[in-house]
């Protein structure tokens, strides 16, 4: 490949490299010999983006599950919020398991605990709780926006290798037929096919 192809390549704003746009094959390719090592140079990296794709895709995944458990304990921690100090208990069903539900009477409280992951909870006023939430779905939601931003450009990037790699296998094609021709083996005279009709 020619120094051009090795050049830096610009990324996207979270680092993945932008895939090089083949407009002319011997730009990145000066001879048949180079030929094999260019495709499968193409190959790697398109293997290397359908493997980001595949995190990403996890990762998205992961926080559409997130992301409405999210808002669902910050509507509760607002919701208990607007209750007075003098108000009756209510009683709640709440989940236990994702079959396994309880019920419970809940008087008017000024704090709340927290799962904050790896088994640990914690207790927090409802005030710095409701903060807290807000700002890890804010979070969630850039992040799942950022996925999406990534995925697109991930698509996008195996695309142009697909055509890259389809353009400097043609590019070997039309040199093999070239070379060919100029042997005079006389296998143009060969492949020519004579229209029906």
């Amino acid at each position: 490949m020619s120094d051009k192809s090795l050049q830096a390549e610009p990324t996207n704003p979270r680092g993945i490299p932008r895939a090089p746009f083949v407009d002319k094959v011997e730009d990145y390719v000066s001879s048949r010999k180079e030929v094999e090592a260019t495709l499968k140079s193409f190959q790697e990296m398109i293997s290397k983006y359908q493997f980001m794709e595949v995190n990403t895709q996890r990762r998205a995944a992961g926080l559409k599950d997130k992301i409405p458990d999210i808002q669902k304990t910050l509507d509760t921690v607002q919701f208990l919020k607007t209750r007075k100090l003098d108000s009756d208990p209510i009683e709640a069903t709440f989940e236990l398991n994702d079959t396994l539900y309880a019920k419970a009477s809940v008087p008017p409280t000024e704090d709340v605990y927290l799962w904050l992951g790896a088994n640990v909870m914690l207790s927090y006023p409802l005030a710095e709780a409701e903060t807290l939430l807000e700002s890890k779905l804010e979070t969630a939601e850039q992040n799942m926006a950022n996925c999406e931003e990534d995925l697109d450009f991930l698509r996008e990037q195996i695309t142009t290798l697909e055509v890259a790699t389809a353009r400097v296998y043609n590019w070997d094609v039309g040199q093999k037929r070239k070379e060919k021709a100029e042997k005079g083996d006389g296998v143009e005279e060969d492949e020519k096919v004579e229209p029906n009709g």
